[in-house]
């Protein structure tokens, strides 16, 4: 019997499969006993896909499904169109943002045009959605199917967009190894899957900030534009070269503490007269009142008075605060809580401006929580070389870093006139060694080409008088401490009584016990102190007042047992004192200017002002624009001619026999009501509202000076015959330098004095 062929077909192995138990026994039992027959299980083999077939068959499932949703979708457009019996097209859809994230949201965008009442729609939307919910669910099952090691083979079909229900996988794979490959492909791909979103939010990471940053950007040169409109100052045409740098518009203003006016004319001080000659000045600038050093530094750097700012003394109670200000203590003095005005290093820092302070009084109590550029602390040992070396190390920075505010503080004269008196040898060459600090300044400047491009400022704070023991007062004479809860202020002394319903019976004590003393007055704040002084309108200021005329001091019993020490001839210090009438001749300040913001003809004189002036002065100068303050004068000056007429020559108060201050009160009868205390005079001829004269409170000196006085500060006697021709001389140079005036233009109209406030600053004991 011949061999049978060897049957090699797929179909029929796959037939007659050596397991199927009908291959070569009829009756045994099937392998799997959940089917009914073994037909059933060799049918079911039959069936079975390797993933290749897997593959193509969900390639064709989606393809049918894609077909089937266009078909529905052209349907429902062919369908509107009817519906509207127009047969114009549909609009055309806007593009769908999020297409760009996904592969199939172009036929979501699509199908957003439908009308949502379609019943078609509706189904096909649902049967979608449903679609996607049982991909999703099952693309999450095998991806952690895969990650325990089970149903690798799912890759593709994972990756394909899912698997029909139903299908079996597991044993149809052809390789050996697939398992373990496909398990590693699902991974790999998984993981790719998570790098790309990863890129993807950092990409949009990226371009956030990218913007962010731009948006600042934009802000921020949006500021500086504005900035730039509200600075004239920063214009390109302002700018100035000297040769090697550009300099914006550059201001030193320099503070000579206690420089008396008429210190000009002792022969002492040749830069500073060659200075006036120069630039532009007034006669004297009358300081604030009190006359008192941080005060009136404050009210320099601000331009108000000093009930404006709150520094109205050296020494205060604040009855809100429940505190008192010391100035040579930095606990109780350089806290902003004290300092309530804008001095013009934080005008300037506000506006853009650099600024920077040397040991200006106030400088370092943190005004406004706005610092200067550069501060220098206060130094009193300072050597007078080294502020000329700073003051030009400020002019020598970089354009981007250099300031274009100085001010520098000098409290040399201020401390050697409280030392020795304003009419001491050795006050004398003081003020020979601070005019020669500006001498060499000024030659800083015109090495550096600087002269014609920056203003330089000079002024001072206050004037110096000359003190004596014969001309002091016991305080206890006048009234009883005991009663007194606070005293502030000196020379000048502020009283708050501890019980304020005795404030009118002490008062009427005072004016009692002083009617007829020669060198006390006495206010009460809020009733009969003086309107010119501007000294009233702030609850720092003490209710009531003993006010020394210049040269008078108070002393109390602590300090010093007044009759014993005139028995004894002893001498009283300091030698020197301020703090009186801010208009008395011996009070007097100086202000002269020269540079490019004072476009004047040199030697022009102004009419007198108040310190309260200067703060706009100096804004002007830089191109800032001044806060609210108590000044009028606005740069360009207007002039009244040149300087022709000399600096008056104030005497001291002559020594006198001591006054002896009656211990008891008088039979005045007491004031009762605020019209009382207004009507009735403190001192013979004193006014609340009323000007004093040039010579209030000292001997009027008899003859005009004529020329430079020798000596320190005595007046030479002229005959009669050269005062007459000398003030002939005098008044024809007036009269030709106002009429030179008329023909170049000058303005002679007069200029309103404004009022300034004092600046604090942290001065050494010795000096205030």
């Amino acid at each position: 019997m011949p061999p049978l062929p060897l049957n090699t077909s797929t179909a029929s192995v796959r037939g007659s499969s050596l397991l199927s138990p009908s291959e070569y026994d009829n009756d045994a039992s099937s392998i799997r006993s959940d089917q009914d027959t073994d037909s059933d299980d060799d049918e079911r083999q039959l069936r079975a896909r390797n993933s290749r077939e897997l593959r193509a068959h969900d390639r064709l499932v989606l393809m049918e499904e894609d077909e089937m949703d266009q078909l529905v979708i052209e349907s429902r457009r062919r369908q509107e169109r009817e519906r509207r019996g127009s047969g114009l097209p549909l609009p055309i859809p806007l593009p769908n943002p999020l297409s760009l994230f996904g592969r199939r949201n172009s036929d979501l965008s699509l199908s957003g045009h439908v009308a949502p009442e379609s019943s078609t729609e509706d189904l096909v939307l649902e049967k979608r959605s449903l679609r996607k919910a049982r991909r999703k669910a099952k693309r999450e099952r095998l991806l952690a199917d895969a990650e325990h090691g089970e149903d690798g083979e799912l890759m593709f079909e994972l990756e394909e967009g899912g698997m029909k229900e139903g299908s079996s996988t597991g044993e149809s794979s052809d390789r050996d190894d697939s398992d373990e490959a496909d398990r590693k492909g699902l991974l790999h791909l998984a993981d790719a899957k998570s790098k790309r979103t990863r890129n993807c939010r950092r990409w949009m990471l990226v371009h956030a900030i990218i913007a962010v940053a731009f948006t600042i950007l934009v802000l921020l040169a949006w500021k500086l534009s504005i900035e730039r409109k509200a600075r004239p100052h920063t214009d390109a045409a302002r700018m100035a070269s000297n040769g090697t740098a550009m300099f914006a518009p550059t201001t030193i203003i320099i503070s000579l503490d206690g420089f008396r006016a008429d210190f000009l004319n002792r022969g002492l001080t040749p830069r500073l007269n060659a200075f006036i000659k120069e630039g532009v000045s007034p006669l004297h600038m009358l300081p604030s009142f009190p006359s008192v050093t941080f005060p009136n530094h404050f009210t320099i750097a601000s331009g108000l008075y000093p009930e404006a700012h709150g520094v109205v003394g050296n020494t205060f109670w604040d009855p809100e605060l429940q505190e008192e200000f010391y100035y040579t203590d930095p606990k109780r003095s350089l806290d902003p809580k004290w300092w309530n005005g804008e001095p013009f290093w934080v005008t300037a820092q506000n506006q853009g401006l650099k600024t920077a302070i040397h040991m200006w009084p106030g400088s370092e109590a943190h005004v406004r929580h706005v610092e200067p550029t550069y501060m220098d602390k206060y130094n009193g040992k300072e050597k007078l070389s080294r502020k000329v070396e700073r003051v030009l190390q400020f002019l020598d920075m970089p354009d981007d870093l250099r300031p274009q505010i100085i001010a520098a503080y000098v409290p040399n004269v201020d401390s050697d006139g409280h030392k020795y008196g304003p009419n001491s040898t050795e006050i004398r060459s003081t003020i020979q060694k601070v005019d020669g600090l500006l001498d060499d300044i000024f030659k800083g400047l015109e090495g550096r080409n600087l002269t014609n491009i920056v203003n330089v400022v000079v002024v001072s704070d206050h004037g110096m008088a000359t003190t004596d023991i014969s001309r002091l007062v016991q305080l206890e004479d006048l009234v009883d401490l005991e009663k007194i809860a606070h005293t502030d202020g000196w020379p000048l002394v502020g009283l708050r009584p501890k019980n304020p319903a005795e404030l009118q019976s002490i008062y009427n004590d005072l004016v009692a016990k002083t009617k007829a003393h020669p060198g006390l007055e006495v206010y009460l704040r809020d009733i009969n102190m003086p309107a010119r002084y501007h000294f009233s309108n702030n609850k720092r200021i003490a209710p009531l007042w003993i006010v020394p005329k210049a040269g008078w001091s108070l002393v109390t019993m602590k300090e010093m047992h007044l009759k014993e020490a005139q028995a004894k001839g002893e001498v009283y210090h300091p030698r020197g004192l301020h703090g009186y009438d801010h208009e008395h001749p011996l009070m007097r300040a100086v202000f002269i200017a020269r540079g490019p913001a004072f476009p004047h003809r040199p030697n022009s004189r102004v009419e007198v002002f108040q310190n309260t002036e200067v703060y706009n002065v100096l804004c002007d100068s830089v191109g800032i624009i001044p806060a609210p303050n108590n000044g009028t004068i606005r740069l360009p000056f207007k002039t009244v001619g040149l300087h022709s007429d000399p600096i008056e020559n104030p005497v001291d108060p002559v020594e006198t026999a001591p006054v002896s201050v009656p211990v008891s009160t008088s039979n005045l009868p007491p004031l009762t009501s605020s019209k009382s205390v207004l009507v009735n005079p403190v001192t013979a001829g004193s006014g609340s509202t009323a000007a004093p004269s040039k010579t209030l409170g000292v001997d009027p000196p008899q003859v005009k000076p004529t020329e430079a006085p020798t000596g320190d500060g005595d007046q030479p006697n002229g005959d009669g015959k050269t005062g007459v021709v000398s003030g002939f001389w005098d008044w024809f140079t007036g009269k030709v330098s106002h009429w030179w005036d008329k023909v170049k233009g000058a303005t002679s109209g007069k200029i309103d004095s404004g009022d300034t406030e004092p600046d604090p600053e942290p001065n050494p004991e010795p000096f205030g």
